[in-house]
C-alpha cells in the first residue's frame, strides 16, 4: 500500500459546483471543519454553499498526525470531542476504510515521575467523562513497548483513535456533496457583504452569493479575512513538520509522544514521525500586534519554539501579505491557494536521531515523505466557536493542532449554531470575545 501523504500543491480539483445566487449558509474554508459543517447543515435541510480557495483538506487538514484523541484535551472540548468520537464511528460506517478509522490508543510518554505525576492528575477529568484512561508504570511500559528513552511510564487511553486524514477529509467532502452541498473548490471568498450593518452575503472571487449566515472556518487564514472585515481575531500560526516512514516492524500499534517525537501507525505499515511539542514561528506584523495576548503562552513554550524573522512571500503574517482589499481585488488567499510549507530538515534528522536512540532495536528509520504544514492557534490554545459581533457571521477556527479529531464534533456544534439551536455543549470557553472583555487567559494542555 503506497503512504498517504498530504494533498500536494498543483493538485487538480473535483469540486466543481456552480454557485448559485443565494443559499442558507455559506461556509469559507474546506478544512474538516468546514467540510462537516457542511454536512451537518445539509441534513438539516438548508442549501448550503462550501467555498475553498485551493482544494478539499489541501492545507493542515491532510497534514496532522490523524490522531483522534480524547486524552489530555481541555476539559471544556472534552463533550464536544465524545461527540466527535461517534461522529467519526458513524461515518466510517457510511465510509468504510477509506477514512482508516481505527481504535488504537494513544499513549503520552512521560520523560521522569514529575512528568508522570503530572499526568495522573488528568485522571479525575478522565473519569468525570467516562473515558478509560489510566496510568502506567515504568516496568508495565517497557515491557509493552520496549525502548532505551527510560519512560517513566505512560498515560494511556485505550479508546482513543487515529484516523488518515489525506483520505477522510475529501471522502467526507463528497458524502456532503452527494447529500446536496455545493462545493466548490479554487473559488476564493474575498469578503462579507454588508450593506447597512447588516450581512446579506459573500463576495467571491467568481462573484456574489446572498446569504445571511456564514461561517469562517479557514485554519490560518482566517485572523487575515475577519481582519478585512474589521473583527479582532488574535489568531497566529506555527510551522510544524511531520514525516511517513518506510514500513517498519510492527513494534507498536497505537499512537504515542513525548516532549521530543511522536509517532503512530500507518495503514500503509510506516508510522508518522512529527517533533512532540517543537515547531517554527515566522514574526509578522499580527504577532506584534498581538504580543500581549500571547505573553502566558510564551513563558511557556518558548523553549519548543524556533522564532525566525522572514515568513515566506504569501504567507498569512507575512511582511508583504495584504492586511485590507476590497471586494473587487484580488486577495491573499488567490495569490496563496495552497499553505505549504517545506519541512524543516534539522527536524527531521533529529526526528530519525530520537527515534533511533529510543528504539535501537529498531534503528534509524527510513523516511519515505516528508511535509509540513501551518498550525493556527489562538493565546489560550483552545479554538474559538461562536457567533461574531456582527449578527450572521460566525467563526470556527484556531483549532491549535488537535483540530482533526474533534472536526466533527466541531462541525455538528456550529451546523446547531447556525441554526440558533441549542449545541447540547457549553461553549463559553470558545467565545469569540473572550479576548476584548478581559477574560483571563488560561492557557489549554501543551500536547
Amino acid at each position: 500500500m503506497t503512504p498517504n501523504p498530504p494533498i500536494p500543491p498543483g493538485t487538480a480539483s473535483h469540486f466543481h459546483a456552480p454557485l448559485p445566487d443565494a443559499a442558507d449558509v455559506v461556509v469559507i474554508g474546506g478544512g474538516i471543519a468546514g467540510v462537516t459543517t457542511a454536512l451537518y447543515l445539509a441534513r438539516d435541510g438548508l442549501d448550503v454553499v462550501l467555498c475553498e480557495k485551493g482544494v478539499i483538506a489541501g492545507e493542515q487538514s491532510s497534514r496532522n498526525w490523524g490522531w483522534v484523541r480524547a486524552q489530555g484535551r481541555d476539559e471544556a472540548e472534552l463533550p464536544v470531542m465524545l461527540t466527535a468520537r461517534q461522529l467519526w464511528k458513524s461515518l466510517a460506517q457510511e465510509l468504510g476504510e477509506v477514512l482508516g478509522l481505527t481504535t488504537c490508543g494513544v499513549s503520552y510518554l512521560a520523560a521522569d515521575d514529575g512528568e508522570l505525576a503530572r499526568y495522573e492528575k488528568w485522571l479525575p477529568v478522565a473519569r468525570k467523562y467516562g473515558l478509560d484512561s489510566k496510568v502506567m508504570g515504568r516496568d508495565e511500559l517497557a515491557t509493552a513497548l520496549p525502548n532505551s528513552a527510560g519512560w517513566a511510564g505512560a498515560l494511556v487511553t485505550p479508546s482513543d483513535m487515529r484516523a488518515e486524514p489525506a483520505t477522510a477529509v475529501p471522502a467526507i467532502a463528497r458524502l456532503a456533496m452527494a447529500e446536496g452541498v455545493a462545493i466548490r473548490e479554487n473559488c476564493a471568498v474575498r469578503s462579507l457583504d454588508v450593506q447597512g450593518g447588516r450581512l446579506v452575503g459573500v463576495v467571491t472571487e467568481h462573484g456574489p452569493i446572498r446569504a445571511d449566515r456564514v461561517l469562517l472556518a479557514g485554519g490560518a487564514w482566517s485572523g487575515l479575512f475577519a481582519g478585512n472585515a474589521g473583527l479582532p481575531l488574535p489568531q497566529l500560526s506555527v510551522r510544524a513538520t511531520v514525516a511517513a516512514t518506510e514500513p517498519l516492524p510492527d513494534f507498536w500499534f497505537g499512537a504515542a509522544a513525548d516532549a521530543r517525537f511522536a509517532f503512530r501507525r500507518r495503514a500503509d505499515g510506516g508510522y508518522t514521525l512529527a517533533p512532540g511539542t517543537e515547531h517554527d514561528f515566522w514574526i509578522g506584523p499580527a504577532a506584534f500586534r498581538n504580543i500581549r495576548y500571547y505573553m502566558p503562552q510564551l513563558r511557556r513554550d518558548l523553549s519548543q519554539t524556533r522564532l525566525q524573522w522572514l515568513a515566506p512571500r504569501g504567507y498569512p503574517d507575512a511582511w508583504g501579505t495584504p492586511r485590507g482589499w476590497s471586494p473587487d481585488q484580488a486577495t491573499p488567499f488567490e495569490a496563496m491557494r495552497m499553505l505549504s510549507p517545506d519541512p524543516n530538515p534539522a527536524r527531521l534528522k533529529k526526528l530519525q536521531d530520537d527515534f533511533a536512540a529510543a528504539f535501537p532495536q529498531i534503528g534509524r528509520p527510513k523516511i519515505r515523505a516528508a511535509w509540513a504544514g501551518m498550525i493556527d492557534t489562538m493565546p489560550d490554545q483552545v479554538p474559538v466557536l461562536d457567533e461574531t459581533t456582527l449578527p450572521g457571521f460566525f467563526i470556527a477556527t484556531g483549532l491549535s493542532g488537535h483540530g482533526f479529531g474533534i472536526g466533527p464534533g466541531v462541525g455538528h456544534v456550529m451546523s446547531r449554531m447556525l441554526q440558533a439551536k441549542d449545541t447540547g455543549h457549553d461553549l463559553t470557553r470558545f467565545r469569540f470575545l473572550r479576548f476584548q472583555d478581559g477574560t483571563p487567559i488560561r492557557l489549554g494542555p501543551a500536547l
